[in-house]
């Protein structure tokens, strides 16, 4: 298991050092960071929560928002792995309650007023629902990675004061009413 998420930590590492985008040369008198929408997702794959705030780090003063979202997550990535362990689990006491009954070992007492079909329904019910508590496991997992990416694409989004729309009423004939709609670049 050790192994696993040391390879695991190798891989996330070098995929993050590989996203950083470079500077082309010709571009020296422009001081603005590059943010990356590439190394928002791979780090928000990695290690989830960490593409949010990278997003929220480089966003400007007045507009830091994303640091939030990180709590949501491990709320919902920890809901959906608390139901799908505990689904596990009592799908396993039953089956193991049904194979006992049919071996004639020891019985448990959870499931004594319940008869052999009766297990083998709930063992069907319980693995149902581990199966869902999978499928939105990562259903979350993969919110949360698309989320950095569409706010990564919005970090140095502005809207600024020089764009107005305006609305007005406006006689077309003499017995109709229109509207304009006006927008202007300034």
């Amino acid at each position: 298991m050790i192994n696993y998420l040391l390879i695991s930590l190798i891989l996330c590492l070098s995929l993050i050092s590989f996203s950083q985008q470079k500077i082309p040369s010709d571009s020296i008198t422009d001081t603005s960071k590059v943010h990356s929408v590439k190394k928002a997702v791979i780090l928000s794959a990695c290690i989830p929560g960490a593409g949010q705030i990278y997003n929220h780090i480089a966003m400007p003063k007045g507009k830091k928002k994303a640091f939030w979202k990180v709590p949501l997550i491990y709320a919902g990535l920890g809901t959906t792995s608390y139901f799908l362990i505990q689904n596990q689990i009592t799908q396993s006491s039953i089956k193991k309650e049904y194979r006992n009954r049919l071996s004639g070992g020891a019985l448990d007492p959870t499931w004594e007023p319940y008869d052999n079909q009766a297990l083998v329904t709930l063992q069907r019910q319980y693995l149902d629902n581990r199966d869902l508590s999978m499928l939105l496991l990562f259903v979350m997992y993969g919110l949360q990675v698309a989320d950095a990416g569409v706010e990564a694409h919005f970090v140095n989004f502005d809207v600024s004061d020089d764009i107005s729309l305006r609305i007005k009423p406006k006689m077309l004939h003499q017995d109709a009413v229109g509207l304009t709609l006006q927008l202007k670049f300034h």
